[in-house]
């Protein structure tokens, strides 16, 4: 999000903020929580979720580096909407809201880069809705997720690899799905070689198979 910005844009964003290395299941905020700052992930991966009254948990999205986390809350002046932890070791560099609101102001172009991945943000909501309400199939669903995480660990590069940080509970939580089905959809995936599996990692083989499967 801030990596185009002007040198004296950059220098300003490196003046201010914290960086600091989190362990497995740190939180950065809680949903409902008073919106204090922005958090930049600069390694490792985030769980955001919801939790119903009942208690109920939904994983809402996986983000990973280069995602600017509660920045929505920030600049609107609400409350965190959803709760943002670590599932594995993160480096995060967080942003007081004061400090934040104070640097976009300044900067016309800051402002307009956080305009800009506000809208990504919408945009990957919708579609993450729309594959839950649409695809036919927990095939489907778990197709279109793999290839997102595929896809963003590439960086545009042929080769899509990447760690599944998640447990088989949590990612069928994320597919609209239960976990038994979850491990016998990855199982097939790996028999039909759509995809590799290697422990945690995990190797996209058939990246336009999948695409069929989640369309």
């Amino acid at each position: 999000m801030f990596c185009n910005l002007s040198a004296e844009a950059l220098a300003d964003f490196g003046s201010i903020g914290v960086q600091a290395t989190l362990s497995k299941g740190a939180k950065l905020f809680q949903e409902d929580g008073p919106s204090n700052g922005v958090f930049v992930i600069c390694t490792g991966q985030v769980k955001l979720s919801c939790t119903s009254r009942e208690g109920r948990t939904l994983i809402l999205k996986i983000a990973t580096p280069g995602d600017v986390l509660g920045l929505g809350a920030v600049i609107s002046g609400s409350r965190y909407e959803v709760t943002a932890e670590t599932i594995e070791p993160t480096e995060i560099k967080s942003i007081r809201r004061e400090e934040f609101l104070s640097f976009i102001h300044k900067h016309g172009e800051a402002s307009l880069h956080a305009a800009k991945a506000l809208s990504e943000e919408y945009k990957a909501v919708f579609f993450d809705a729309r594959r839950l309400a649409l695809s036919g199939s927990a095939a489907g669903r778990l197709a279109g997720v793999l290839l997102d995480w595929g896809r963003a660990a590439s960086c545009g590069k042929p080769e899509m690899r990447f760690t599944m940080a998640l447990t088989h509970e949590e990612l069928a939580n994320l597919v609209g799905s239960s976990r038994e089905t979850v491990t016998r959809m990855l199982g097939r995936f790996k028999r039909e070689r759509l995809i590799q599996m290697r422990g945690a990692s995990i190797l996209i083989l058939a990246p336009d198979k999948l695409e069929q499967l989640s369309a």
